[in-house]
């Protein structure tokens, strides 16, 4: 079976890990991919964002199923120029996309089917925005309407604080096109959750629950970032939580979306905050969370690949999901200055018993670990990117987390940085 991963991070590289644990005879393929994935799949040079490429690639090569991982190809519409050629492809199309491509979009429909956010309003230039952050009660959420690479979102203490923000964005154009649209809502205090779910178009069914550590610095310090880190299960819910989350959020979002003819198929993520007994949607996106999904699917049991196929195939409530009781963390290392400028081309230097395949600690953890912004040239790896590699280990107790960081000791580059504090406080007694 022929398996197209289009993507180049460590959640790519993971999603190409689960596929080689299938029982099924695969030969994978991943553009462009990274140095981890060469390991596993042959990488092709082709960019994620190049579909009339990744297309002729698929149709010359016989591709029998194709994962996306990434949101810019799945709000380019690639599921729907796949989906017309004839091609199995897992991700949604291009209308549906429009939950994580456009904040505004999403706000919109949330409001529109009565689902529980933030108050908010949106704005397409900076005049407008100044003068309502003027009246407005701080802090503020100030995000980018489009598609930011997870760094789009602003928290904003006071008026002064929010005019350059908005500055930045409508004059600077620090986001581009991304930033042409403004969504300007109020803060809500809580506790944050990454809730995933896969859907086929007719029926759901729930990933295990993870948290997502999106600050650059300890202790949830600093700038937004893609992500640094991630735990499952997620120490703060419960399971009439996720109950909860399914019939005021999911459901109702499903369901909203068929209103609006679309059929919903593939991984829908909301990020939600908690705030006592009250859930807001913070966002919605429309593909595997980054660095979630290496936390989750180490503990994946069954066959990703036939997950995938009930998905395409409209099949999803016949498919068995089962995940392992244990816990999880993903840590990540990441090239200095991140998520700003930072330098790449640096060698990457892995202690002689680290690989970036399985392995099994003295414990009997099991530890993994994953390439994000690497690159392979002659045997040797080069960091190529802010998330340079993904540490994660499962186990049942707390032995996890040092596991994570003692591996993250025998791994070497310039200006290597990750947080410190990633699955300690959630994972050991």
């Amino acid at each position: 079976m022929k398996i197209l991963i289009i993507g180049s991070g460590g959640r790519e590289n993971a999603i190409a890990s689960a596929i080689k644990k299938s029982k099924k005879e695969t030969e994978i393929y991943c553009a462009p991919g990274n140095g981890g994935t060469a390991e596993i799949a042959a990488n092709v040079p082709i960019k994620q964002d190049d579909i009339k490429g990744l297309l002729s690639f698929a149709l010359e090569n016989k591709i029998d199923l194709t994962v996306v991982g990434p949101e810019i190809p799945l709000s380019m519409g690639i599921a729907d120029k796949f989906t017309a050629a004839g091609l199995k492809i897992f991700g949604p199309d291009r209308k549906a996309s429009l939950l994580e491509s456009s904040k505004k979009f999403a706000k919109d429909f949330l409001r529109k089917y009565n689902i529980k956010t933030a108050e908010y309003e949106s704005f397409t230039n900076f005049q407008d925005a100044q003068n309502f952050v003027k009246q407005k009660k701080h802090p503020l959420v100030i995000k980018a309407s489009g598609l930011a690479a997870g760094k789009g979102v602003f928290i904003s203490e006071n008026a002064e604080e929010s005019k350059k923000i908005l500055d930045s964005i409508f004059n600077g154009k620090i986001f581009g096109k991304s930033g042409e649209t403004v969504v300007i809502e109020d803060y809500i205090e809580g506790f944050e959750l990454s809730y995933m779910i896969v859907a086929d178009g007719a029926s759901y069914k729930p990933l295990i629950t993870s948290m997502d550590y999106k600050k650059i610095g300890d202790g949830d310090a600093g700038e937004n970032t893609g992500g640094m880190g991630a735990v499952t299960p997620n120490p703060y819910v419960s399971e009439d939580l996720v109950d909860k989350i399914n019939k005021t959020v999911i459901e109702p979002a499903l369901e909203g979306l068929k209103k609006e003819g679309i059929k919903y198929k593939g991984i829908l993520y909301a990020g939600l905050m908690i705030k006592g007994d009250e859930i807001y949607v913070l966002e919605f996106n429309v593909r595997f969370g980054d660095p979630e999904t290496q936390a989750i699917l180490i503990r994946l049991e069954s066959d990703i690949i036939d997950l995938f196929l009930s998905v395409i195939n409209e099949n999803l409530k016949d498919y068995k999901l089962i995940f392992d009781d244990n816990k999880s963390i993903c840590l990540v290392l990441a090239s200095g200055g991140y998520p700003k400028d930072y330098k790449a081309g640096y060698e990457i230097f892995f202690d002689k018993k680290l690989h970036n395949r399985d392995q099994i600690s003295e414990s009997g953890a099991e530890y993994y670990i994953f390439h994000a912004g690497t690159k392979k040239i002659n045997e040797k790896y080069f960091t190529d990117g802010g998330r340079v590699l993904n540490i994660c280990a499962k186990g049942k107790g707390a032995e996890i987390a040092d596991i994570v960081y003692d591996n993250a000791e025998k791994i070497n580059f310039e200006n290597k940085y990750c947080r410190k504090d990633i699955g300690k406080i959630y994972v050991r007694p």
